[in-house]
């Protein structure tokens, strides 16, 4: 009777999916006619097609040149597992050089003043850019399909390799969504500039960090870590999803018509940055400033500890489950005397230098690092460089437990003393660096785009040297002359 009540009629499900039609059918014809356009317009089809036939040819001169030359020496398994990076390069150069269909959706009709008609057209905001999108899309995840199928078949003709299914699928996978993440984000640049020429200049941005990340592809597949493959094409889907939101967001036929030439406001630019980033006072800093700033940041806050916690515990019990390792590892007689314990963490060579200045300027660099990468990734890489110390923690808690130790106790004893304060100054920086990343998402009448993350940037600023710098500096100086006490207390009770 209950699931009667609240079942979803059917007639009113139909409704639902007619009106997902009526809305979706304009962008399909929108869409048609672009790719039609495009693949008209033999400038663009010319070359993508040199590069889906021609790169093959010499990814797979490279791959049987070096296999050839690797054997001599017994080392034929590296370059048997270069052969799906190289796989991965194929379809990323295709995709890479058609983003100029995408930096030209609106910013080139702008240009060649085609784009009027299209405009004045009764179609919403969303329909017209997702017809956009798609079209922009469809081509390039097209020529990538090509051009790791054409590799694939010289690799099975010149070496008789051919990879696993789910080798196959990851790749394919891979290559979808690196080309979406590219393409949403050329759209979003073409329906904000005023020229092709500064479109060009910005895709840049896209470029360079999509380059980072197939170099990160290398290292997984090197190691045949074909799960990191699949986590790093489920990160590639989430951002397309931002991207796409604030594409719609921002996009609006009557700024794109009506602006002819972008215009830097340094001064206005260098006001509200400065403004978010020097204190009115120290109380004002203290007790108005600094607590506003982390009201703001409250729900980046809940999705860090959430983040960090819940994944680096995962990411620990995975590592405990597949990495195991034998009790003779840890030598706790080592641990009886402080002298012991700093040569025990000098011989890990994970630390040059144990002392209080060495660990604060670490912990500096990894967050500014951390807070850079996360500005061009809706803060997302942030999340998972603060996750990797606390996975390390709980890999190792588990594996204590293994030997009589209670892993709670281990992590009050080991890593509470100084973990109590350095984790809450990471974490407030690692959520403001998510801010700076998702305020970009807002419109600029909601405090958001670029004048936004310029805020923010400003509070970051304000937050670390004020807030963070203080706490990082308190926990490196518990974590060289309290915690190894503590620990010899504890080993030797």
């Amino acid at each position: 009777m209950i699931l009667q009540e609240h079942a979803v009629p059917w007639h009113d499900v139909k409704a639902q999916w007619r009106q997902l039609a009526e809305f979706m059918y304009p962008v399909w014809v929108i869409a048609q006619r672009e790719i039609k356009d495009t693949l008209r317009d033999w400038r663009i089809v010319l070359p993508i097609v040199i590069l889906v036939t021609g790169f093959p040819f010499l990814a797979n001169f490279t791959a049987s040149r070096g296999i050839a030359f690797v054997n001599q020496y017994g080392a034929g398994l590296i370059i048997e597992r270069l052969l799906p990076f190289l796989m991965l390069v194929v379809a990323f150069f295709p995709s890479s050089f058609s983003l100029v269909i995408a930096l030209e959706t609106f910013v080139g009709e702008k240009e060649r003043r085609s784009l009027e008609s299209l405009l004045a057209t009764p179609l919403s905001n969303g329909q017209l850019y997702l017809g956009k999108l798609i079209a922009s899309s469809v081509p390039p995840i097209i020529a990538s399909y090509i051009g790791i199928i054409f590799y694939l078949v010289l690799l099975r003709v010149s070496l008789d390799w051919r990879p696993g299914f789910s080798l196959l699928l990851a790749s394919f996978v891979m290559a979808t969504a690196q080309t979406l993440v590219m393409v949403t984000g050329a759209v979003i640049v073409s329906s904000q500039s005023t020229s092709v020429r500064a479109a060009n200049l910005l895709a840049s941005f896209i470029i360079i960090p999509m380059t980072f990340l197939l170099q990160a592809q290398a290292g997984t597949l090197l190691f045949a870590n074909y799960t990191a493959l699949w986590m790093i094409a489920l990160f590639l889907l989430v951002m397309t999803l931002l991207l796409l939101r604030l594409g719609i967001r921002l996009f609006d036929r009557e700024h794109l018509l009506g602006r002819d030439i972008d215009q830097i406001d340094l001064r206005g630019t260098w006001q509200t940055f400065r403004d978010a980033a020097l204190p009115k006072g120290p109380l004002s800093l203290y007790f108005e400033e600094i607590p506003r700033i982390l009201r703001g940041a409250r729900t980046e806050l809940w999705i860090t500890v959430l983040t960090i916690l819940i994944g680096g515990l995962i990411v620990g019990w995975w590592g405990t489950a597949n990495f195991s390792l034998p009790v003779e590892a840890f030598a706790l007689d080592d641990l009886l005397t402080v002298e012991g314990i700093q040569e025990a963490i000098s011989a890990t060579n994970l630390i040059s230098e144990f002392s209080v200045r060495w660990i604060f300027v670490n912990n500096i660099r990894a967050l500014l690092f951390a807070g850079f990468l996360g500005l061009f990734s809706m803060g997302v890489l942030a999340q998972l460089l603060l996750m990797t110390p606390i996975a390390i923690i709980a890999y190792v808690a588990l594996q204590v437990g293994n030997i009589g130790i209670n892993p709670w106790l281990f992590v009050a004893i080991f890593v509470l003393p100084h973990g109590i304060i350095e984790l809450p100054a990471a974490i407030v920086a690692t959520a403001q660096t998510m801010r700076m990343g998702d305020v970009i998402l807002s419109p600029p009448e909601e405090q958001g785009g670029v004048l936004g993350v310029v805020r923010e940037i400003g509070h970051f600023v304000k937050l670390f040297i004020f807030l963070v710098l203080p706490l990082l500096l308190l926990a490196a100086w518990l974590e060289v002359h309290i915690t190894p006490r503590v620990v010899v207390h504890f080993l030797g009770a």
